[in-house]
């Protein structure tokens, strides 16, 4: 049994010390697969391959269980392209859909046609 396995089982049951633990042990891979996952987009994005990982761990360790190290990487690959879409259908829909139906105004603050 790995000691991420092992972290991970001893964390399930609510051995705060072996969730502290976790992160550390894991984050390195962690941040490569999330600058995978970050290399496709575009430059200037407004996610950062650090600020992937720590969301991913964020929902990863929020009451979930883990049948060993591979489930761990498979649900936090997944866990990031959940977040990747969550983030590009927002700015999608802040650029195309959001503001499609509001009012104009002029400088002033009066409504233009």
């Amino acid at each position: 049994m790995s000691e991420v396995t092992r972290l991970l089982e001893a964390a399930q049951v609510g051995d705060r010390r072996a969730a502290a633990d976790l992160l550390p042990r894991v984050y390195d891979e962690l941040r490569k697969l999330a600058a995978v996952r970050m290399a496709a987009e575009s430059p200037g994005h407004t996610l950062d391959a650090t600020a992937l990982v720590h969301e991913a761990y964020l929902r990863l360790v929020d009451d979930q269980h883990f049948d060993g190290r591979g489930h761990f990487f498979s649900a936090a690959a997944e866990a990031m392209r959940r977040i990747k879409v969550s983030i590009n259908s927002r700015q999608i829909r802040a650029r195309w859909g959001l503001f499609r139906d509001m009012k104009k105004f002029s400088p002033r603050g009066k409504p233009t046609n």
